[in-house]
């Protein structure tokens, strides 16, 4: 049984896309292409088709560009904006606290905007029948970024920040990387989520990442937060040259399979 998709979603897509530059010293990352197709309108396209009816896009550094990219609709999906003005020393929780009246709306997914992955990623988390989900692939050499580790019933037990391949040497847990594509219910959102993004503003933690929001919420609230294995899912998280490289060549296959009429939609 398939839950029904959540009506709201999210986007993150505020930041500078630093690690990107010279790529984006006039457009934002989200923009950024893979294959001709920038990264946020695959991520709008694939929410269209598991029935999203209305996106949030937290946005910053060259709103205009991704405001005139995507419009006020995108196809069948209504477009809100909220911005952040402090984009460039603020961290992702802040802007997910800026997107908190989304948040109290209902059941909605949550996005980074630096992720471009195949639909059927989202199609999994609407699979599994827990209320609080993220995706998840194994960690292996090539990655870095945050992590988890899960218990045997398939929660996040840990968060670990920062890991590299160099994490993966030794007899440790297994590791497996956040694809930052999450589905999470309404009443976690009012009950759980939007008041300890208040209590991290409110102290003044401004630059935390939304991986530091989740992490404290699971190991002192008792988050429950199942992983959802997309394990042989084409997706990739694009945060340098490189890693665009590299989503090129994993995704070349599927964009020049697409039809013009599929890529327009």
């Amino acid at each position: 049984m398939v839950a029904s998709a959540p009506g709201n979603a999210i986007i993150l897509a505020a930041g500078c896309g630093s690690r990107l530059r010279p790529l984006t010293d006039l457009r934002p990352k989200p923009l950024v292409e893979v294959n001709g197709t920038p990264i946020l309108h695959n991520a709008l396209r694939n929410l269209k088709t598991v029935g999203v009816e209305t996106v949030t896009i937290v946005v910053g550094y060259r709103k205009d560009a991704i405001q005139y990219a995507c419009g006020s609709r995108f196809a069948e999906l209504e477009i809100k904006y909220v911005e952040s003005t402090v984009f460039d020393r603020t961290g992702s929780a802040h802007s997910l606290w800026l997107a908190r009246d989304a948040l109290l709306s209902g059941d909605c997914f949550l996005l980074e905007g630096d992720v471009f992955f195949e639909k059927n990623a989202l199609h999994y988390l609407l699979i599994s029948q827990a209320t609080d989900v993220a995706a998840v692939a194994p960690f292996d050499e090539s990655m870095e970024g945050s992590a988890v580790v899960l218990s045997d019933a398939g929660f996040i037990r840990d968060f670990r920040m920062k890991q590299t391949a160099a994490n993966l040497i030794g007899d440790g847990p297994r590791l497996f990387k956040t694809m930052n594509l999450f589905r999470f219910s309404a009443s976690t959102l009012r009950a759980t989520i939007v008041p300890a993004l208040d209590n991290i503003i409110r102290s003044g933690a401004t630059q935390a990442y939304t991986e530091e929001l989740l992490a404290y919420l699971v190991e002192r609230h008792g988050l429950q937060l199942i992983a959802v294995r997309c394990d042989g899912l084409k997706w990739y998280e694009i945060d340098s040259v490189e890693d665009l490289r590299v989503a090129e060549r994993i995704f070349a296959k599927v964009i020049a399979s697409a039809s013009p009429k599929e890529l327009k939609a």
